[in-house]
């Protein structure tokens, strides 16, 4: 399972259920590529196939929305 988070534009913001034993962070797909930040503090951890400058873009993205991915993921990770 891979809740979302949020969706901006054609970028969908999810964890994995599995995901529960590493540092908070999320994962942002399009087209089949997914890249992943860490949340505390933000930072790229994977590009996944996405280019520099869009790297850049969802960087931007995660910072602008990095309280609530983190009240999402204690949310959902909480027991």
């Amino acid at each position: 399972m891979s809740p979302t988070v949020v969706y901006v534009g054609p970028y969908r913001f999810f964890f994995y259920s599995g995901d529960r034993n590493e540092p908070p962070h999320v994962h942002v797909e399009r087209e089949g590529k997914i890249a992943k930040f860490w949340l505390k503090p933000v930072r790229l951890q994977d590009s996944g196939g996405f280019r520099p400058h869009e790297v850049r873009r969802l960087q931007r993205l995660v910072e602008e929305r990095h309280v609530m991915i983190l009240e999402r993921w204690d949310e959902y990770f909480s027991d």
